[in-house]
């Protein structure tokens, strides 16, 4: 396989969770950047406990050999003044920029039922077609505001938001611009929700800027559907994992970003509770499986 300009990152939720503070309270940002570093990983996204200060942020990344590859950001294009989130997103892509980071993945939290108390499956909220107008149109906005600061959009289909499903992923790419808005890709989210993960892949390849390298527990989601639990408590329970220990082959994934000449980040992201799953220990193994599987 060819990824001459592939990087290798890992999220630090698997140390931190931002959702749920007391997954990981116990783990320091310093532990975190130097375990990543440690693992073999050049890149990471940003934690709830990375310092505010981004000179001190710098810094800390800088000695350990880490770049930030992506940040996450919250958009409320469907329920919030544009003004509102245009303002949030400058303040995130100007920190982004002195990073030297090329890369901000939003998504929608307008309605997401991710982060609340209620079931995933089968009660996240469907757009109508002046929504979709809205959300599309907004969307194509923010990637004209991040291109001004050298930046890429990407945009994160997610369980439990308005854009989850292989078809909401179609609409959504059919209603943005190309050239402003790309897509984040991220394994594990489709194929908790049932999804053709490589379809989605083969379909879209072209316009993916950014990777998530996210493996499921099958077993754990057929509890969260039976259930009836929330999109946390899956994660409590153990959802999620990282490449190389869940369901997915990774292979074919490489096989079709390599051929297409994929570049830019792989990011590993797996939120666990670190107390079950001792981050290091995942980051090695998901980093040896990569090895192994892509040759990076």
């Amino acid at each position: 396989m060819n990824f001459k300009n592939v990087s290798l990152g890992i999220a630090p939720i698997g140390w931190t969770n931002d959702d749920m503070p007391d997954l990981g309270k116990e783990n320091t940002f310093a532990q975190c950047v130097s375990e990543m570093a440690l693992a073999g990983f050049t890149g990471c996204e940003i934690g709830n406990k990375f310092p505010k200060d981004r000179e001190v942020l710098k810094r800390a990344l800088d000695i350990r050999g880490l770049k930030i590859a992506n940040k996450w950001f919250s958009s409320f294009i469907l329920t919030r003044p544009f003004e509102e989130v245009e303002k949030d997103f400058r303040a995130e892509c100007e920190f982004l920029s002195f990073m030297g980071a090329k890369r901000i993945g939003a998504s929608e939290q307008s309605y997401s039922v991710q982060g609340k108390d209620i079931p995933v499956f089968g009660h996240k909220y469907v757009l109508n077609d002046e929504e979709w107008k809205t959300l599309c149109d907004g969307l194509n906005r923010l990637g004209e505001i991040a291109a001004e600061y050298g930046i890429s959009l990407t945009y994160h289909h997610h369980m439990g938001t308005v854009v989850q499903t292989a078809e909401e992923i179609d609409r959504f790419m059919a209603m943005t611009d190309k050239d402003k808005v790309s897509l984040l890709y991220d394994t594990g989210h489709l194929a908790y929700c049932g999804e053709d993960y490589l379809a989605v892949l083969k379909k879209y390849v072209d316009r993916i800027k950014h990777v998530h390298l996210k493996d499921i527990r099958p077993a754990v989601v057929e509890q969260v559907k039976k259930e009836n639990l929330s999109f946390l408590q899956g994660v409590r329970k153990g959802a999620f994992t990282v490449p190389g220990d869940g369901s997915i082959d990774f292979k074919p994934v490489f096989e079709i970003l390599s051929e297409a000449g994929y570049e830019g980040w792989l990011l590993v992201e797996a939120e666990q509770d670190p107390a079950v799953a001792d981050p290091f220990e995942y980051a090695v193994k998901a980093r040896q499986y990569i090895k192994e599987t892509a040759g990076i």
